[in-house]
């Protein structure tokens, strides 16, 4: 009987501060990416050193009113250990955060030690990006290089409508539905993290596969005249960002009196976009503009049917070629339009 492989998977995934004097590192290594800022170093060595100087001290006051320190890490964690107990001896989970610790270089040293057979990179990043998934996949092949882990490695580069992540959110949808039904005719606001639209216009699917998750989860809900938009937040700088904005929604919402059930869609994981902006400021925006109730929908987490989603985007990832990248689908997921999707023909 032919021995079991050991593999090795790697969830990617954001970071955050782990401390108050973390903050501003963190922001460094964020504005430091050129998948963020694309300006040629050492421009781009400066500009981050002063973004960071600037952005740390609000940054640092919406840290502290969840704590002191972002549960990002805590969170993905726990969800590494869900995904490891569903997948049993034979695999190890590990996390690398793109922008604070435990980052590539530390996971690549501990995977090389743990010798593995396969290597699956699985983002927690259900939406491609280049300013996410990709940025973290290249961070994460530099410091295996600089390693000499050599071991091919496939990688699952999206599921945005992997069944059980749709399945997870409409389960956590649907009692907050009938909460806010008490209030009216409710509207669900699905809210992702914004993106410059220089950056899709320049081919990143991120905002088609955002939408694509929308649809699936109405489909789930069996609610095909469910009151739903799509929409974005966090935009920071002066550059236009894809909407609608999910502050214009709020407005909208209070103008029209209808209760609001609010989706982390972008989100697997509770952090500060969805812990501060959306369970604090833009909360606080739904009651001044007179929304007659906001609920906010928790995000997937460790939902069994989410990590049973990801354990089977695993075990399919086996049958891959070596060094593949495929989405959900073993192949590739988005139109011909969005050039810069990330799966390898």
């Amino acid at each position: 009987m032919p021995a079991v492989p050991r593999r090795a998977v790697v969830l990617f995934n954001l970071g955050g501060p782990d401390s108050p004097s973390a903050v501003r590192p963190f922001l460094f290594n964020l504005f430091n990416d050129p998948s963020i800022l694309g300006l040629p170093q050492p421009l781009r060595f400066m500009l981050a050193r002063l973004l960071s100087a600037r952005r740390a001290v609000t940054a640092g006051e919406n840290y502290n009113r969840i704590g002191g320190s972002s549960p990002l890490l805590a969170n993905t964690r726990a969800q590494a250990d869900a995904l490891q107990a569903a997948l049993g001896d034979d695999t190890r989970v590990y996390v690398a955060m793109r922008y604070w610790h435990p980052m590539s270089d530390e996971t690549v040293a501990a995977v090389k030690a743990y010798a593995p057979d396969e290597i699956v990179l699985l983002p927690l990043y259900p939406q491609f990006s280049t300013t996410t998934t990709a940025s973290s996949h290249r961070e994460w092949m530099r410091a295996a290089r600089a390693a000499g882990l050599d071991q091919p490695c496939r990688t699952i580069c999206c599921h945005p409508t992997e069944p059980g992540f749709v399945t997870a959110l409409a389960d956590l949808i649907r009692p907050a539905l009938a909460e806010a039904d008490r209030y009216g005719k409710p509207r669900v606001l699905f809210s992702a993290h914004g993106l410059p639209k220089k950056v899709v216009r320049a081919g990143d699917p991120y905002q088609w596969q955002v939408e694509q998750t929308a649809a699936a989860v109405v489909r789930a809900l069996a609610m095909p005249e469910l009151d739903h938009v799509v929409c974005y937040q966090s935009r920071v700088g002066p550059l236009e960002w894809i909407g609608p904005y999910t502050e214009t929604e709020l407005e909208r919402a209070g103008r029209e009196r209808v209760p609001l059930v609010v989706v982390p869609l972008s989100f697997v994981s509770e952090h500060s976009e969805t812990l501060v902006e959306l369970d604090m400021d833009y909360r606080d925006r739904a009651e001044k503009h007179g929304v007659p109730a906001y609920l906010r929908v928790p995000t997937v987490s460790t939902h069994p049917a989410f990590i049973a989603g990801l354990a089977r985007l695993v075990t399919a990832a086996a049958a891959l070629p070596a060094s593949a990248r495929r989405s959900e689908t073993g192949k590739r997921l988005c139109p011909r339009q969005c050039g810069r999707c990330f799966a390898a023909p």
